[in-house]
Parts: structure tokens; C-alpha cells; sequence
């Protein structure tokens, strides 16, 4: 039986992040992928042209359906964008015996608000303690603690500012800062510096869902957290370098890279 990973999270019509990126994921890193969709969205390589939540009961019926009859190694998060589904989610994950991604979306690549500020507290209170990595951009931290990480030796004051909230670990994602792309992961005591070349791509949408989503498939592999994190950040920054032109704007990474540099395609 293949590990098993659920992810709850929005649609994106043009592929490149939200469920559809995290299939391709979990797909190019050997789990099986189910999915759990909280909104839909009219999304392109140009930005968010419009977005729709679903109902909490469509969503609470979803999870549902999956995890009583199939079960889950592994959940991960990505768009909740009220209040309520927030809460609801948090309720669910809180139910589950399986470690917790917490990827707490807050825009969208191309700047695009994905939660509403009304669901922030709800987001500090209900998700993030429920989180076994919760996986914050300097963008997501500012907006939750109000820690504004200008450079790298304001990575761990951000961890601590995220972590006080209850979530076992945190990565920081430091991809945001100028030199090398660099992470820190942290549980308060432990720390793991992750650093790797920054590539001269700007196709990148679709980075903190894919991330997210290895993680949590590492995870249902039974890989401890820093083990899971790291090899993620490998993944990650293959599929960050081999990221393509799609549209007119930002084009996604490529969750295949590893199958197509192995195959020569």
C-alpha cells in the first residue's frame, strides 16, 4: 500500500499552484494524492481573477468521505479563506492520528489576496496548533506576528514569533531575501539551516504549494520532520530551476523535473 496524502486546499484553473500542484507532487514523490477542495478559483499566469469558497459542509463532507473509508499518512493545507473554514479544517486535522502541513496562504504569487483578515486570528487560535510544520513565506509571517524579516539573522526571531502560536516546527521560508535561498526550520530548541543556489527563474508560482506538499508526502513515507524538510527542499529546487514559460506572466515550476531528467525528455 503507497503512503496517502490529503490535501485541502483551493483549485487553480491554470495549473501551476493550489490542489494541482500538490497532486503533481505527491504523484512525482511516489504517494497516493486525494484532494479536498475548500474554493475555486478563475486563476491564470497573469494573477486571480476571481475566487469562490465552497461551502464549510462540502468541505467537512469531503474530508470526511476520504479519511473514514480510505485513511491518510499525511495532511496538508494550503487556501482556507474565511474564518469559518479555517475553523472547520482545524476541527478535522485536530481529529486525525496523522502529521499536519500547515501551509497558511495568505496571497497569491502575483500579490492576490487568498484570506481574509477576519480568518487571521482564526489561523493563529485554531490552525496553526494543529500544525506538525507549519511552512510560513516572510510575507505570511509579517502578516501573522507582525516580525518583518529583513535578513537573514532575523530568521529565527520569526520562527519564535510563528512557534508561539503552537505549532510543533516551523520552516521559515527565506526565498524572498537576496543571495542564496535559505530556510530555517526550527521547534524552538532544534534548528536546521537549509540553503540552497538561487536560480536566475522567474517561473516560480506554484513554490510554497509544491514545498508544502513535499513535505507532507515525505512525512507519510515515514520520514522524520528534518529528514522530510530537507529532501522537500531538494525536490523543491530541482523543480524551482526547471521552472518554465506559461501564458503571458509567471510561469509554475515543474513537478516532473526528475521524471524528464531521467528520461532525457
Amino acid at each position: 500500500m503507497r503512503p496517502l496524502v490529503l490535501t485541502v486546499a483551493g483549485s487553480d484553473s491554470g495549473g501551476g499552484a493550489g490542489i494541482q500542484a500538490d497532486l503533481k507532487t505527491m504523484l512525482a514523490l511516489g504517494v497516493h494524492g486525494m484532494s479536498v477542495v475548500t474554493a475555486v478559483t478563475a486563476q491564470n499566469s497573469l494573477g486571480v481573477q476571481g475566487a469562490w469558497e465552497l461551502p464549510v459542509e462540502a468541505v467537512r463532507a469531503q474530508y470526511r468521505s476520504v479519511v473514514d473509508d480510505i485513511g491518510v499518512q499525511a495532511v496538508k493545507t494550503g487556501m482556507l479563506s474565511s474564518a469559518e473554514l479555517v475553523e472547520t479544517v482545524s476541527e478535522l486535522i485536530a481529529g486525525t492520528d496523522a502529521p499536519a502541513v500547515i501551509d497558511p496562504v495568505g496571497v497569491s504569487k502575483h500579490g492576490d489576496s487568498l484570506l481574509a483578515s477576519s480568518a487571521l486570528d482564526s489561523v493563529r487560535r485554531r490552525l496553526l496548533p494543529v500544525a506538525t510544520v507549519a511552512t510560513p513565506n516572510l510575507d505570511e509571517v509579517a502578516q501573522l506576528t507582525g516580525v518583518r524579516v529583513e535578513s537573514e539573522s532575523h530568521l529565527r526571531e520569526a520562527a519564535d514569533a510563528v512557534l508561539s502560536y503552537g505549532p510543533k516546527w516551523v520552516l521559515i521560508k527565506g526565498g524572498h531575501l537576496p543571495g542564496d535561498a535559505v530556510d530555517l526550520l526550527s521547534d524552538g530548541s532544534e534548528e536546521h539551516w537549509l540553503r540552497a543556489s538561487r536560480h536566475d527563474n522567474r517561473h516560480t508560482h506554484g513554490t510554497g504549494c509544491t514545498l508544502a506538499s513535499a513535505i507532507a508526502s515525505q512525512l507519510a513515507k515515514g520520514g522524520s520532520v528534518p529528514e522530510a524538510v530537507t529532501a522537500a527542499k531538494e525536490y523543491v529546487t530541482g523543480a524551482i530551476a526547471a521552472g518554465f514559460a506559461l501564458g503571458g506572466g509567471i510561469g509554475p515550476v515543474d513537478h516532473g523535473w526528475r521524471f524528464r531528467r531521467q528520461t532525457g525528455a
